[in-house]
């Protein structure tokens, strides 16, 4: 009974010095295992600078801040703002002035090119008649000029005449005087049409330029549609009648 009675408080002694031996033991890890997993966070996390004083700015008391940030939205906030696209309008005092200085020069300015063969066209077109006109012009003038002098074979005549055309003198005169004055008459609305194309190509460039901001939207529409009518004010009764209306949109 002695011997049994103490065991008991030795084997008692033994079991508790060993449970404290391995609290300690454990204790002693559980700093090492916080570093390491403060360490393994601080590796795999790598945030820039305007990110960490974003996130510091946070309420304490918020319990679910985030820890991760995504890698667009790292990026947004230090992309700059795109600048609004700014949109040409053309001035119609400055279009009208390079078109009279120059010739397509409003349409130039005004970026519409293809108007360029147009008008480029027509001046080549009254400039090429107006050279062709003048030329014949000249050569019945001086041919009609010999005739009237009493030349009638001069080199003026014959060069205008076919082989073997053998008329009177006063057909030929009167043939010359006619050809001579048609020649003129051309060559005078060459002119006219020369200057109407280059009036035109200032026209247009002073409007292109003026209706370059022009709104031109579905809005701008026409509509018939049927309308009843009441023709009281116009003959004195109620009475109605069916009629047809026209709108216009702008």
């Amino acid at each position: 009974m002695t011997n049994r009675s103490c065991s008991y408080p030795f084997l008692l002694t033994l079991l508790l010095c060993f449970l404290q031996t391995a609290g300690i033991a454990v204790y002693g890890q559980l700093p090492m295992r916080t570093d390491s997993l403060q360490t393994a966070r601080t590796d795999t996390l790598t945030l820039p600078a305007d990110t960490l004083t974003s996130m510091s700015k946070l309420p304490l008391g918020e319990p679910d801040a985030p820890l991760l940030v995504r890698e667009h939205e790292l990026h947004t906030d230090s992309l700059p703002p795109t600048p609004p696209l700014k949109v040409w309008v053309p001035n119609p005092v400055k279009a009208t002035w390079l078109a009279l200085v120059i010739p397509g020069g409003g349409q130039i300015y005004n970026r519409k090119y293809w108007k360029l063969p147009i008008f480029y066209g027509g001046f080549a077109g009254c400039a090429y008649a107006l050279t062709w006109n003048n030329k014949m012009y000249q050569d019945y003038s001086q041919a009609y000029k010999d005739m009237a002098s009493g030349n009638r074979y001069a080199t003026s005549i014959t060069d205008l005449l076919p082989p073997g055309y053998n008329i009177s003198d006063s057909q030929l005169t009167d043939i010359l005087r006619r050809r001579k004055d048609m020649y003129r008459r051309y060559r005078d609305l060459s002119i006219f049409a020369f200057i109407g194309v280059y009036l035109l190509s200032v026209i247009d460039a002073y409007v292109d330029a003026e209706l370059s901001n022009f709104d031109i939207t579905p809005d701008l529409s026409m509509h018939l549609e049927p309308i009843l009518m009441n023709n009281q004010y116009m003959t004195g009764h109620a009475n109605k009648s069916v009629g047809l209306q026209c709108s216009f949109r702008f």
